[in-house]
């Protein structure tokens, strides 16, 4: 597969799957724009790209629609075009969002649980979340992908390019385990996938979701270290996907071998669930 002559922005590519969909696009051709909330982040993942002055390292907000036009507009600066973007920017916690209660109750129900005691805990995590901590979530991975994704297909209109926007989706859409913020703005990533791909077909522009399973990445490796067992253990092929592997998937989608595939939602979960 070639990207040659092609430009790509990854959202969140600082670390863990952006990082590595970073690496992916640039390895097949593509220059790349390395979005990240830290300027350290960013420029340590474009070191790691082949012939690292051909791309760039853009810091920034996505959840701040400003600092995403402004993202945007340097990367056709740069490059001149913008044929893919990846919405890989997330989180799963946010300020008092009731995560650090969700998981002392977890503890205490575990414990119960070992003693053959019937559970008495109940874990819960709305009771206990503030607004701020709704939105800090909802904004990262909803609103921002949103601002984005209006920045790329203006871009795309514009300049009459049949791109692919790839959305990085969760396989908790069909679980519904994880924090409840997160799963909603999961969930409903993939409903404005389905939406913005109807709207923007009859352009040749093309937008699916990869729906990655429990993925060893710097976000995963903050939740306890029980519930990440818990998760291996129900995964049918045993283990937590690599990056590369949620990579390989965006790779695919991004190029024109996936010129028919768009409103799809591309599951890399290790059998855990089937969409």
């Amino acid at each position: 597969m070639s990207l040659n002559g092609k430009a790509a922005l990854v959202t969140g590519a600082g670390q863990g799957i952006g990082k590595a969909c970073a690496v992916a696009l640039a390895q097949a051709g593509a220059r790349v724009a390395v979005f990240d909330l830290k300027q350290e982040s960013a420029d340590a993942t474009v070191a790691a790209l082949p012939d690292p002055s051909r791309h760039l390292a853009i810091a920034g907000n996505v959840a701040d629609s400003k600092a995403v036009k402004e993202a945007f507009a340097k990367t056709v600066a740069a490059f001149g075009r913008l044929d893919v973007l990846v919405n890989n920017a997330g989180t799963g916690t946010g300020p008092n969002d009731g995560s650090a209660k969700m998981y002392e109750l977890m503890a205490q129900r575990n414990a119960e649980l070992a003693r053959g005691e019937k559970p008495k805990t109940h874990v819960e995590q709305v009771v206990f979340m503030e607004d701020e901590g709704w939105r800090a979530v909802m904004g990262v991975n909803l609103d921002g992908a949103f601002y984005c994704t209006r920045e790329a297909l203006r871009i795309m209109a514009a300049h009459d390019i049949k791109g692919s926007i790839i959305n990085i989706a969760s396989t908790a859409v069909q679980s519904g385990e994880g924090p409840v913020h997160y799963v909603t703005s999961k969930t409903a990533l993939v409903g404005m996938t389905r939406a913005i791909a109807r709207e923007v077909a009859s352009r040749g522009i093309r937008i699916n979701a990869v729906a990655p399973g429990p993925t060893d990445t710097p976000m995963m490796r903050s939740i306890p270290e029980e519930w990440i067992t818990s998760l291996e253990k129900a995964i049918p092929l045993g283990r937590l996907a690599h990056p590369e592997e949620i990579a390989a998937a965006v790779r695919f989608l991004a190029g024109d071998e996936s010129s028919y595939v768009t409103g799809s939602v591309l599951v890399a979960n290790g059998g855990s669930y089937f969409f």
